[in-house]
């Protein structure tokens, strides 16, 4: 590669990344100028329809600008099931919750903390009624009534981005959410062909273009009693999955 195409592919990341922020940064400040205005059921349907439609336009112009090749379209077939419905994925990216949420404008994710108040993401994660995973027994009780109201809760049982392949240990949690709110366990498997963002890569570090990311749906697990038992085959099955 030349060095104009290696400045022109390293200029075209950060106009990205620059209109990611700048739409991130003018949603969140409407979203908290819109949450104490708007009954809560109205604005959680706003905050996260909102938020799928803004990722997937996003995704859409790095497709066109020839940065992105996603392959997630698998996942619309979640939209119009009905009842609650817990969508688990493996870590590999940066990028995979705006992947996922991007597919399902029922989406509801769990987030850390400090990310609650980051001002890019916190007053539209306010008003989507996403949860906090600091609050240890407030989080998993939340997580369970989210999914008794119909909606979709989106999990990343490794905790963090991918340091060991072909998966991290899972971490304790989700199967015991799917067995107090009685909703089943839907795999995604999140295959990406780059190193892009993935554990150690820098924000602003160019890849190698187009950066492929494929998601799948994988197997559907039904709550169980022994949910510990059903974390070890959970585990296992991605295990399988991604494995070379």
């Amino acid at each position: 590669m030349t060095r104009f195409a290696e400045l022109g592919r390293r200029g075209l990341l950060y106009v990205l990344l620059l209109q990611l922020g700048a739409m991130s940064l003018a949603w969140n400040v409407l979203a908290t100028l819109l949450h104490p205005l708007l009954p809560e059921r109205r604005a959680t349907q706003i905050g996260r329809a909102v938020i799928a439609r803004a990722y997937r336009s996003f995704w859409a112009t790095a497709h066109a600008c020839g940065m992105l090749q996603i392959e997630a379209s698998a996942l619309d077939a979640l939209h119009g099931e009905p009842g609650g419905l817990i969508v688990a994925a493996n870590h590999p990216t940066m990028l995979d919750a705006l992947l996922v949420v991007a597919r399902l404008p029922r989406g509801v994710c769990v987030m850390k903390a400090e990310l609650m108040r980051n001002i890019f993401l916190g007053g539209g994660a306010r008003l989507a009624r996403y949860i906090r995973n600091d609050v240890g027994r407030g989080m998993v009780r939340d997580a369970v009534e989210t999914l008794r109201e119909g909606n979709q809760l989106v999990l990343f049982p490794e905790g963090t981005r991918t340091v060991t392949a072909p998966i991290n240990a899972f971490k304790p949690g989700i199967t015991l959410i799917a067995h107090l709110a009685q909703v089943p366990i839907q795999t995604v498997v999140i295959e990406s062909y780059s190193p892009y963002l993935t554990k150690g890569w820098p924000l602003l570090k160019a890849p190698p273009v187009p950066v492929r990311i494929r998601l799948r749906l994988g197997r559907r697990f039904a709550p169980e009693a022994d949910h510990r038992a059903l974390l070890r085959r959970l585990e296992l099955y991605f295990a399988e999955e991604l494995r070379p």
